[in-house]
Formats: C-alpha cells, structure tokens, sequence
C-alpha cells in the first residue's frame, strides 16, 4: 500500500490503518491527544479561549479537557480577543506556555497590535532574554454559509511577520507532531487548522513527537509537474494528481506545513526536477504564500528548468459569498488543480 494511502485517504484509511497493525486518529483527535500529553507532562502549559467550555469543544479538538483538568487549566475566556491575546503574552512572558484557541482565523486581526509589536518581537528587542513560548490555534471556516467574515485565510498576512511561525498542518500525524514542536519551541507560533481536516482520519503514534517547523515533505512523487499545496488543498492535490495518473501525468505534491519558515529548499528541488510548479492554497493569491512561493522559485536556480510558466490555484479575488451555489463556484477544489496541471504541460 502506498505510504502516501496510508497517511492522507479519507474514510477507508481507518479499516486500512487497521488491518496494517498502524494506530488511526482523526485530526482532531490528534489534536486533543497533543494537548492531553502537553497538559499532562508540562504545568506550564495550559489553553485558554473563547467557547471553550462549549459543547462542541472547538470542534472536538479539546474533547473532554476542560472536565479533566479543571477551569485553571482549561480557561474559557471573555469575548475580548485582544485583551486576551494580551494576557496569554503576559503569561508567556512569565514562563507559562499558553496554547490560545481563537476559533477563527478571522477575528485575529482585532489582536494584530498584541501579535505584530509584542509577541514577535519581545525576543529581538531584549537581545534574547525574554523568549515568548506562545501558540495560537486557529480555524479556518468552509462552506454551510459561512461567507465574508468567517471563511478567510489570513495565512499571509501573518507570515510577513518577523519573529512569527506559520504552521498549516494538513494531516492527523502533522497535527499532533507540529501543535507539540510549537508548545516547545520558545517562540510565537500560529497554527491554523482547517475546518474540513478535523474528520479526516491517519495515521497517529500514541507517544509524544515532533514534527519539525519548517521542514516541509513531499507526499506524493512525481516527475511531470510539481503542485505545491497548502493545508486543506493537500488532499485536493492528491485526488488531482491519482485523477491525472489516469492520463499519464506523473504529478509530485510538495506539502509544505509551514509558511514561515519556508522549506524553500524542498520545493525548489522538486521544481528543479518536473520543471513546472502549479501553488494550490486556501486563500486568494495577490499578496500571499502563492505569491511567496513563486517568487522562491522565481530568485533561485530552479527557475532556469522552468519549462511554463508558473500556475497558481486560489480563492477568486472577492469576500467569500453566503449562499451555497456561489460557495460552491467560489472554492477551488482537485478539478481545479488538475486543469491547471494540464494547462503547465500544454505549455
């Protein structure tokens, strides 16, 4: 079975994980696990929020925590997101390792000052005495009508921030690997989850792992084009590429997990070997890690094996819409990447 099978299909990987004598979890049963283990294994650590105290439990990824460790580790904070952002600083500052789940990506902003002049920049500013082991989680919204102010991704704004790790983990495995390396990495790190990765099921170790920020991996080996995906559009990439095998097209899909750092280096190689790059992500392209990884390629080496010009797969350019036929003209999905693949080898 192809190790790729194993980590990324929906729905048939849990008989499959199985039936190999592998442990399955869901991304955000993953999740849970890491901050269990981080609970459980540091006092420094504790998660605050708003709604946290809420039946769904932050769409199950803090299942049963708040019974089990108590309102002084499991904080359900006021509807104040900047003031908050504030004191998960503060408490940082002072040797505590908050993990802070803004449940949308959306109302960060409202924290930009605390994010932009504080959090990321305490460490350069005091010559690296004061370190601010901070993680903010957040989601990112799709579809059931969500529209402008719900379904954003913010993704690139934050990664033009100095002092600030992006992460996008995109598979169970990375979602616990990643949550804990940013619990224990000394610096700001903001994780944005997907919404629609939470039910998707993997492969997840029961003991404690990281997985290193930074370091992206390839998913899928290929050597016609390179499709470089991000977050949800991981698995839109995949299915693309298992629909262009059909056709003969051998697609590599390049996962970076973090925005910032950038494995650069990675998706250069791949690029340096198929000669085309299509950047699939879940966001517009002007301004954001599409435009970034473009320019990646575009200032190193690899350009020169360019054999098309490079094809970016986005949001369109406009607020998201409500109703549901609009949403669904509106996302970007595997048809979309797989044309653009087409279009790099017409090229």
């Amino acid at each position: 079975m192809p190790w790729t099978k194993i980590i990324l299909d929906k729905g048939a990987a849990l008989s499959e994980l199985s039936g190999s004598g592998l442990r399955a979890a869901t991304y955000a049963e993953a999740l849970c696990e890491a901050q269990t283990q981080l609970l459980e294994s540091d006092p420094a650590v504790f998660l605050l929020g708003e709604g946290l105290d809420e039946p769904s439990c932050a769409f199950g990824s803090i299942a049963g925590l708040p019974q089990r460790f108590g309102p002084r580790r499991v904080l359900d904070s006021p509807l104040a997101e900047n003031g908050m952002t504030g004191v998960a600083i503060g408490a940082a500052l002072a040797g505590m390792r908050p993990i802070f789940i803004h449940m949308r990506v959306d109302f960060i902003p409202m924290c930009m000052d605390q994010i932009l002049n504080h959090a990321a920049k305490w460490s350069y500013m005091t010559g690296g005495r004061v370190h601010v082991p901070l993680v903010i989680r957040s989601i990112i919204g799709r579809g059931w009508g969500s529209a402008a102010q719900h379904s954003q991704g913010l993704h690139g704004l934050f990664a033009q921030i100095p002092g600030l790790k992006v992460a996008l983990p995109s598979t169970p495995y990375d979602a616990k690997g990643m949550l804990i390396a940013a619990s224990r990495d000394g610096n700001p790190v903001l994780s944005i989850e997907h919404r629609w990765l939470y039910a998707n099921t993997g492969y997840v170790p029961e003991e404690m792992y990281e997985v290193p920020l930074g370091q992206g991996v390839v998913r899928r080996k290929g050597a016609d084009a390179t499709v470089v995906a991000l977050s949800h559009m991981v698995w839109a990439a995949i299915k693309a590429a298992e629909l262009l095998a059909l056709e003969g097209i051998d697609v590599e899909v390049i996962d970076p997990r973090c925005v910032r750092p950038l494995d650069s280096a990675l998706i250069c190689g791949s690029v340096a070997r198929t000669g085309r790059l299509i950047i699939a992500d879940v966001a517009s392209p002007s301004g954001g890690c599409s435009a970034e990884i473009a320019a990646c390629v575009a200032e190193s080496p690899a350009v020169k094996a360019l054999k098309a010009p490079i094809r970016r797969v986005g949001f369109p350019e406009t607020p998201t819409p409500c109703s549901p036929p609009l949403e669904a003209a509106f996302y970007p999905d595997h048809t979309h990447i797989a044309a653009a693949v087409r279009e790099s080898l017409k090229a």
